[in-house]
């Protein structure tokens, strides 16, 4: 394997990983806000099953995205801590 490749690929998951850290380490103040994300602004997968991505949603205050808000703002903004039950497999 080319090693430039290699490099480029270890910085990248080395990257990804102090991402994750720094993310999961202020989550303490933080909680998932279901129902508030507008179409383009949720920050993880659809509960619903459908897109699996952030930034993915197609609709405004989908239920099933959610945004990472400040803890006791979630539903002052109208949204909901419960995540929505899952669409069962067809």
């Amino acid at each position: 394997m080319n090693k430039t490749v290699l490099c480029a690929a270890l910085a990248g998951v080395l990257a990804a990983g102090m991402a994750g850290s720094a993310y999961a380490a202020d989550m303490p103040n933080k909680e998932k806000c279901y129902g508030i994300a507008k179409a383009g602004k949720n920050d993880c997968k659809s509960m619903s099953g459908s897109h699996s991505c952030a930034g993915h949603s197609t609709k405004n205050y989908d239920p099933g995205d959610f945004k990472v808000v400040n803890k006791g703002q979630c539903e002052k903004l109208g949204g909901s801590l419960a995540a929505p039950e899952a669409a069962p497999a067809e």
